[in-house]
């Protein structure tokens, strides 16, 4: 039996403007996707029935879940339809990105899957198919069939490549017990917060941080209705700038909280802060280094 082992880095957003509703229901969206270290791993191999058996590790709530509910299944499912292929595949998920964080887990995941079931048939399939598969699993799923720094625009589904910056260690805080659901998020940004409501630097702003490869320049619309709802995590980012950290940040719409640090130590000496939490030290993952390790399909 063939076999093949995909990893599914996480994402943050260095940048995430909201610029209202659109007619369709959902947010008009502007964001700078990075990949970081943090992952999951995908383990596919070949199987002698034609079905497709999922087994989930390291998140016992996942695992119970209906499997066709899974987007690994889902995404797998669909390619199979796609190249009318019949034979099955087993697939063992190992879960390392928390769930409901904002880190991108879930999609990263579909997009993995997607890559590793090209692989494991090697089969190929024409990129702009590809990604029209991707957005029907989810609107981060495109960004994670390249990874690296992308500008997402509409639903965050359009990714066009950015320059890399300078690699940079992370400290990310996913706090135990909260869990923003994205509806919830976005239900919770009001009117007056929206970007289009804002002064018009602020897209001159976000054009001159897409090109730039220097600082960071973290910014996040979400934080502020998060934050009234979920005082910890404003306290949180407090405390990761107080302990060093040269910027923090909300993690998507959270709950993961993120602050940026000079070096892997000092990251490592901040955990220690914050006990009852989980936290991952990691750092920035580049375009190239992530087609790397991700062997991609396209």
């Amino acid at each position: 039996m063939r076999e093949v082992k995909v990893p599914a880095f996480a994402k943050i957003n260095l940048r995430l403007d909201i610029l209202g509703k659109r007619p369709d229901g959902y947010h008009e969206l502007r964001t700078i996707f990075q990949s970081i270290s943090l992952r999951d791993e995908l383990l596919l191999r070949t199987s002698r029935n034609s079905n497709i058996t999922l087994t989930i590790r390291g998140n016992a709530q996942l695992s119970e879940e209906p499997v066709g509910k899974n987007l690994v299944y889902r995404a797998v499912d669909a390619l199979r339809h796609e190249l009318k292929i019949r034979t099955g595949v087993e697939i063992e998920l190992r879960k390392n990105i928390p769930a409901g964080g904002g880190l991108g887990g879930g999609s990263s995941d579909a997009a993995a899957a997607l890559l590793g079931y090209l692989q494991l048939n090697g089969k190929k399939l024409p990129a702009p198919r590809l990604i029209e598969i991707a957005v029907s699993l989810g609107a981060d799923v495109p960004f994670f069939l390249f990874g690296g720094r992308a500008l997402g625009v509409n639903r965050g589904d359009e990714i066009y490549p950015l320059p890399g910056i300078p690699k940079h260690t992370l400290l990310v805080v996913v706090p135990r017990g909260i869990r923003v659901p994205t509806p919830d998020a976005f239900r919770w940004v009001k009117a007056a917060q929206l970007t289009k409501l804002a002064a018009t630097p602020k897209l001159w702003e976000f054009c001159a941080l897409c090109w730039s490869t220097q600082g960071i320049g973290l910014s996040n619309d979400f934080e502020q209705a998060v934050f009234q709802r979920h005082p910890r995590l404003a306290t949180i980012k407090r405390a990761l700038l107080r302990v060093g950290a040269a910027e923090a940040s909300l993690a998507g719409s959270g709950s993961a909280v993120f602050g940026v640090f000079p070096s892997p130590a000092l990251a490592r000496r901040a955990a220690v802060g914050f006990p009852d939490d989980q936290t991952f030290v990691c750092e920035i993952i580049s375009r190239d280094r992530y087609a790397r390790m991700v062997k991609g399909a396209l």
